[in-house]
């Protein structure tokens, strides 16, 4: 079955949208950091000092990356009106949706746990909203994997 250029459309603006919120939660969770008074003085608490943060950054990282390299593509089969690799596009929107999905889910779970034995400030806050975004891109990501799996050949 090939591709609509409705459907072409479609992927085209979910693919812009997901890097948009990709790259938003990218700069919301890299500048997330609060200064904490402790009894040694004063320590600067940043995202990257947290594990499951580091994990949730490096998904963001590879759907931005993931998401520039399919937009290009996309944007190549509008203007040519072609097909590109349908194979591709199934399996690379699958297995980035669950990346992303596990980015999120990480997330949630280190600042649900974290915000219950730490009181920062807002810095809980500003890591739930860059997971938020992130979660968002997951939806993008894995409704792109829907419409991939239509665009696939059925057997005969």
């Amino acid at each position: 079955m090939a591709k609509s250029a409705a459907s072409k459309i479609a992927s085209l603006v979910l693919r812009i949208l997901t890097i948009v919120l990709l790259l938003i939660s990218l700069v919301v969770l890299s500048t997330n950091s609060k200064t904490v008074e402790t009894d040694l003085g004063v320590a600067q608490i940043r995202f990257k000092d947290i594990l499951a943060y580091r994990y949730v950054l490096f998904t963001i990282v590879i759907g931005v990356a993931y998401s520039l390299l399919q937009l290009v593509f996309t944007i190549f089969e509008v203007i040519r009106s072609s097909e590109g690799n349908l194979v591709f596009d199934f399996y690379g929107d699958k297995i980035i949706s669950y990346v992303l999905a596990t980015g999120a889910g990480s997330g949630f779970g280190v600042t649900n746990d974290m915000k219950q034995l730490y009181e920062l400030g807002n810095f809980f806050e500003k890591s739930y909203a860059s997971i938020s975004l992130l979660f968002l891109g997951f939806i993008c990501t894995a409704v792109l994997s829907v419409l991939s799996s239509y665009a696939l050949p059925k057997p005969v």
